[in-house]
C-alpha cells in the first residue's frame, strides 16, 4: 500500500491551521478579559469616534482639540452614569438580599396555592409522583435563593471594591483619552512593527471583522440599550405610582442582558413576571408589566429591521449551541459571549465553511 505523503502533508497543515486559529483566539480571549479597561476604552472609542469626525468636519477642529470636547463629554456621563448607577445598585441588591427568604416564602405559598387547585386525581398521578411534585418545589425554589443570593453577593464585592473599581476605571479613563487623541500614531506604530504582509492579511479580516461582527454588536447594543432605557424608565414610573415595583434598576439590567441574548428576548421575563403578578393577585402590576412589554416590542420590531437582521447568519439551532457551550464554559456570561464567539469562528474560517470543513480538509484534489 502506498501511501501518499504529499496528500497527508496538506491535511495536517489544514488541522494545524484550524488548531492555531482556534488557540489564537482563546489567547485573545483571555488578554480581552487581562486588559478588560483597554478593552472598554476601545470600545468606548469606536462609539464616540463618529462624534469626533463630525467635529473636524463640521467645525474644522483639529484631531485633538475634537477629541477632548468629546472626551470630556463622554466623561461626565460616564461618570454620572456610574455614580447614579452604583448607589442604585448598592441600594436595591442589599434591600434584595435582605428580603430573599420573604420572597421565597411568597413563591411557595402561591406555588402550593395552584397545585391545591390543580386536581390530580382526574389525570390519575399516583399519590408518591403528587407528593414528589408538591415537595420538590421547596428544593428548586431553595437553589434559585442560594443562586440570586450568591450573584448579588459578588455584585456588591464587586461594586463596593472602591480601590481595585477607582484604579480600573483610572486606566480605562486615561487610556480612552490616548486611543482618541493619538488614533493615528497609535496605528502608524502597529504598521511599522508589524511585517506589511501580516498587516495586509490581518486588515482583511478586521475589514470582515468590523462588517459582520462590529455591525451585528453595534446594532444589537442599541437595541438592548433602547429596551433597557424603555424598562428602566417604565419601571420607575411604576414606582413612583405605588405600583409594587421594589427594584427597578435591578430588573431592568436583567431584562435587557436576558434581551441580548439571541434566542431569548425580553419577553422571557416580563411575561411571566406579569402572569405571576397577575395571579398573586396584583392585576394592575401584571397589566402593566405587559403593556409594557407590547410598547418594547413596537419600538425594538420598528427599528430592528434598520439596524440589524433577525439573525446573526447562522441557523437558529447554531446559536442555542453557542449560548449553551458558552454557558457551560463561564457560566451565565457565556451564553452572550457564545454567540459572539461562533460570528468570529464563522468569518475565520468562512473558506472552510462554505466549501464543507471536513470535505475542505481531507479533499484529494
Amino acid at each position: 500500500m502506498i501511501i501518499d505523503m504529499s496528500y497527508w502533508t496538506r491535511v495536517l497543515k489544514k488541522i494545524l491551521y484550524v488548531i492555531l486559529i482556534l488557540i489564537g483566539l482563546w489567547i485573545a480571549f483571555k488578554l480581552s478579559v487581562f486588559y478588560m479597561p483597554f478593552l472598554i476604552a476601545f470600545l468606548i472609542s469606536l462609539i464616540v469616534e463618529p462624534a469626533i469626525k463630525f467635529l473636524m468636519k463640521k467645525m474644522k477642529f483639529t484631531r485633538k482639540l475634537s477629541s477632548i470636547i468629546i472626551f470630556i463629554v463622554a466623561s461626565i456621563i460616564i461618570i454620572g452614569g456610574l455614580i447614579w448607577g452604583i448607589i442604585s445598585l448598592i441600594s436595591e441588591a442589599s434591600n434584595l438580599l435582605q428580603g430573599l427568604n420573604g420572597y421565597v416564602e411568597k413563591a411557595y405559598i402561591l406555588f402550593h396555592n395552584l397545585t391545591d387547585k390543580f386536581e390530580f386525581q382526574k389525570i390519575h398521578l399516583p399519590d408518591e409522583i403528587t407528593r414528589i411534585l408538591q415537595n420538590s418545589t421547596g428544593g428548586l425554589l431553595n437553589s434559585i435563593s442560594n443562586w440570586i443570593r450568591n450573584f448579588l453577593t459578588s455584585l456588591l464585592n464587586v461594586v463596593t471594591s472602591i480601590p481595585t473599581m477607582a484604579i480600573y476605571f483610572v486606566i480605562t479613563i486615561i487610556a480612552l483619552y490616548l486611543i482618541c487623541v493619538d488614533k493615528v500614531y497609535i496605528l502608524d506604530q502597529i504598521e511599522h512593527h508589524f511585517p506589511k504582509k501580516w498587516i495586509y492579511k490581518l486588515g482583511i479580516h478586521i475589514k470582515e471583522l468590523t462588517k459582520t461582527l462590529g455591525g451585528y454588536l453595534k446594532a444589537e447594543a442599541t437595541l438592548i440599550l433602547i429596551s433597557f432605557i424603555i424598562s428602566l424608565i417604565g419601571l420607575y414610573i411604576f414606582k413612583f405610582m405605588k405600583f409594587n415595583v421594589e427594584y427597578p434598576l435591578l430588573m431592568a439590567l436583567f431584562i435587557g442582558f436576558v434581551d441580548a441574548l439571541p434566542i431569548l428576548g425580553s419577553g422571557t421575563v416580563m411575561v411571566p413576571w406579569g402572569i405571576i403578578s397577575a395571579l398573586n393577585g396584583d392585576l394592575k402590576l401584571g397589566i402593566a408589566i405587559v403593556v409594557l412589554f407590547i410598547i418594547m416590542s413596537i419600538i425594538r420590531q420598528f427599528l430592528e429591521p434598520r439596524l440589524v437582521s433577525k439573525h446573526i447568519g447562522t441557523h437558529p439551532i447554531f446559536t442555542l449551541i453557542a449560548m449553551y457551550t458558552g454557558f457551560k464554559f463561564i457560566g451565565v456570561i457565556g451564553m452572550l459571549i457564545g454567540p459572539i464567539v461562533l460570528i468570529i469562528i464563522k468569518n475565520v474560517f468562512a473558506s472552510l465553511i462554505d466549501e464543507g470543513v471536513v470535505k475542505s480538509i481531507l479533499d484529494r484534489k
